[in-house]
């Protein structure tokens, strides 16, 4: 996401998502949504994926907390339930 940062012109964004679920692989970042909870509705939330299994992905939302994990779906953009958060 390029020229959306503060100041003029904007700032590139710092993180590279991949945005095909077909070739995500561990280590990639990821952006994903939380589900059922209307505050976050529509809220994008960047993780990195730590498992890719064929029909779910495990994201780790916070690197300096890394046994906190969020099971998500496998898609363009995981969902990931509210309940979890």
């Amino acid at each position: 996401m390029q020229g959306m940062g503060a100041g003029a012109g904007g700032e590139d964004c710092p993180f590279a998502f991949n945005f095909d679920a077909a070739t995500f692989k561990v280590g990639d970042v990821v952006s994903y949504r939380v589900v059922g909870n209307p505050t976050f509705q529509d809220m994008p939330f960047v993780g990195e994926l730590v498992e890719v299994h064929d029909d779910f992905v495990v994201l780790l939302p916070d690197s300096s907390n890394p046994d906190l994990r969020y099971r998500g779906t496998r898609e363009t953009r995981p969902e990931v339930s509210a309940d979890q958060i």
